[in-house]
């Protein structure tokens, strides 16, 4: 959601300077490729980028492309083969073996284009799909970014995609996206209907200096963050510019406001021991996957066998959710490094992941988007 809502930021900056612009999204890969269907990046006249579509090998001639649809103010679908390391004629050598699929579309600011389905998208943390209709055909009319969809919303209302609606329901249901072989106004093209997970919302008990780092770095990750503690002195905006909400409160209150599902984690390292156990006693009450627990094993026991006392009971299931000491074992010492293990170690459990390294996997870095049987 971050690239999402960066381009969002770009396309506005250029709107406001009059700038025309052109959105470049990899709709299809064949074999392996450095990103994935649903990846994004908006070019504007004067060949500004925003996103990636590749590892920087492709944006070159991608830039180019999407000039020459700017300027045809007209939708093209652009097939880049780097199976074949022989084959220069992109200029382009990505070692990856795979056949990419780029559609670029011109975004006519006068009328609905893909930028506002990119903005429902974003504007709430909710679970999402968008479709994208394109042809592999030569001379085929690339129709582009259609329709965005969630549990309460169908966008644009007069779409006319009905028969769409139940292939997106199902991708919805399932959260994985998928490209489908469909007939669109009697001619067969294909679809990516791209699941959109809500923003990660990152929630930490604490507004230490150690706090700092894993503020910067979660931001970096386009997370939502607040910070929340009891002490007026630590609290403030000042020292936490990135984070999205940071207010004091003591710990009964702590999650107050809060909004609190499988998108939000939550770490406790505050170093006030009775505040971390009592923030731990009222997240047993949630539904989450993630309590970061800063600090030795040592110190998570004492709060078990202190919830415990008070007749807490805590059940294997909710142990589960429970992370200490917090972090991927990475030899951290310092705050930096810290941070780093514990970011690192959200998006592993974000993605059902165990944190390996990648030079341990048999299989490829990336499943496949399914589709249809060929």
């Amino acid at each position: 959601m971050k690239e999402i809502n960066d381009i969002i930021q770009a396309y506005q900056k250029a709107k406001s300077e009059g700038k025309k612009t052109a959105l470049a999204t990899v709709v299809k890969v064949d074999g392996s490729s450095y990103r994935q269907p649903g990846a994004r990046m908006l070019v504007t006249e004067d060949g500004e980028l925003m996103g990636a579509i590749s590892g920087g090998c492709l944006e070159g001639d991608a830039l180019k492309k999407a000039l020459l649809a700017i300027h045809q103010q007209q939708n093209k679908l652009i097939t880049y083969d780097t199976s074949n390391e022989e084959d220069s004629d992109f200029g382009v050598q990505l070692g990856c073996n795979g056949i990419v699929h780029i559609l670029f579309e011109f975004i006519n600011c006068d009328q609905s284009n893909p930028i506002d389905l990119l903005v429902k998208a974003a504007e709430s943390r909710r679970d999402s799909v968008l479709t994208c209709l394109f042809s592999l055909k030569r001379g085929q009319t690339q129709i582009g970014t259609v329709l965005f969809y969630n549990q309460h919303t169908v966008f644009p209302e007069n779409h006319h995609l009905d028969y769409l609606i139940e292939e997106v329901k199902n991708v919805f249901k399932s959260r994985t996206s998928a490209i489908k072989t469909i007939i669109h106004e009697n001619v067969s093209c294909e679809v990516l209907i791209e699941y959109l997970p809500p923003v990660v919302s990152l929630v930490i008990a604490g507004a230490g200096n150690d706090v700092k780092p894993l503020v910067e770095i979660a931001s970096v990750m386009g997370w939502e963050i607040t910070v929340a503690e009891g002490r007026v002195s630590h609290t403030t905006e000042k020292r936490f510019p990135l984070a999205k909400t940071v207010k004091v409160v003591g710990a009964e209150d702590f999650l107050n406001e809060i909004i609190i599902d499988e998108y939000t984690f939550v770490v406790l390292m505050t170093h006030n021991y009775r505040y971390d156990l009592t923030v731990l006693k009222n997240m047993m009450r949630r539904n989450n996957r993630y309590i970061g627990v800063l600090g030795p094993k040592s110190k998570l026991n004492r709060m078990l066998n202190d919830l415990a006392e008070e007749n807490v009971e805590v059940s294997e299931e909710q142990m589960q959710r429970i992370y200490g000491p917090v972090g991927l074992d990475i030899g951290a010492e310092t705050s930096e490094e810290i941070a780093l293990s514990i970011v690192a170690e959200i998006k592993a459990v974000l993605e059902g992941k165990k944190g390996n390294s990648l030079r341990y996997k048999k299989d490829k870095i990336h499943h496949a988007i399914s589709g249809d049987p060929q």
